[in-house]
This record gives structure tokens, sequence and C-alpha cells, in this order.
């Protein structure tokens, strides 16, 4: 998992080139650390995917507007920077696995 912070949020267009499995959370959010290593799990077996994490702080606060991120967490799919899909909030692991399958197939045809 590659997480982007202050010291490369410049190289961030370098980052999401490709698909990529966005993760925006903040550290004191309960459900968020609940929610990253269910996402580690079920994306990083996929060759074809990054999953990127951002956290949500004030040095990643342009980036959480360019997404548009309102509530953490937030899992976006985004191919090459741009979002494509998105589910807010935390999301039980059985369901965010069929979301994900459902949309990542249909983006990576």
């Amino acid at each position: 998992m590659l997480t982007v912070n202050s010291f490369n949020k410049k190289d961030i267009d370098e980052i999401l080139k490709g698909v990529c499995v966005v993760e925006v959370s903040g550290e004191s959010c309960a459900n968020c650390l609940t929610l990253m290593p269910i996402l580690d799990r079920l994306v990083s077996p996929r060759k074809d995917v990054k999953l990127v994490h951002i956290e949500a702080d004030p040095t990643t606060v342009d980036l959480i507007q360019r997404f548009e991120v309102r509530q953490a967490p937030t899992i976006l799919i985004t191919k090459d920077g741009k979002v494509v899909e998105r589910v807010v909030g935390f999301q039980p692991e059985e369901i965010l696995e069929v979301w994900l399958d459902d949309k990542l197939e249909t983006l990576l045809k």
C-alpha cells in the first residue's frame, strides 16, 4: 500500500497512474482503522490495481478537496488520477469485496 503524505503529494499524478483504489481516512477514525487491513487483503493480490492510502490531515487538504471527499472513510476507484467510482463510510468486507470486484472488472475490461 502506498501512503500519500506531505512529502510525496506533489507526485500524486504519477502515483495514481493506472487503476487505483484510494482509501481516505482519518487517524482517529475507528472505522478507518478497521477498513485499512480489509482493503489491503482485497486489493493486494491484484497486480493490475494499486492501493493508495491518503491520511486526512492538514498536509493533504488539497487532495481531499480535489477528490471531493466529505467524510472518512471514503474509498475511491481512480483511473489515471480521475475518480470513476466512490463509496462513503464503512462497508462490511463481504459487501466491499462484491463492490470492488464489480467495479474493477468493468473498469479493467
